[in-house]
């Protein structure tokens, strides 16, 4: 089962469903705007993935975000702060039996889904 997490108006989530449904690539996803992330999910992928790939530091929530905020000493901390601004997660995050793909870049989907 491949499960893609985001924000569906995301324009990088939009190039990525494309490409998804372009290859006949099903899958299932899970919108944070409604459904929310949990810790446990988080936890889980920073066992696979390094925090500093999976904290999206380059947007408009980062910015706003305090300084004391933005010091993210521990996956914990990044855990609970993804929790409470699940727009601090890259886009889109894309997961399969064998695989956790941050950010869209299509060579890797087509690695890692052979299509």
């Amino acid at each position: 089962m491949i499960t893609i997490y985001g924000i569906r108006n995301c324009d990088t989530m939009k190039k990525a469903f494309q490409w998804l449904d372009t290859h006949g690539v099903a899958y299932a996803f899970h919108d944070y705007t409604k459904a929310g992330i949990d810790a446990q999910t988080l936890h889980a992928w920073l066992q696979r993935v390094e925090r500093g790939v999976l904290v999206n530091t380059r947007g408009t929530t980062w910015r706003k975000l305090p300084a004391e905020q933005q010091a993210i000493d521990t996956d914990a901390d990044a855990v609970a702060l993804m929790t409470a601004h699940p727009s601090l997660i890259k886009r889109p995050v894309l997961v399969t039996d064998d695989a956790i793909l941050v950010g869209f870049k299509p060579d890797d989907y087509a690695t890692a889904l052979g299509a």
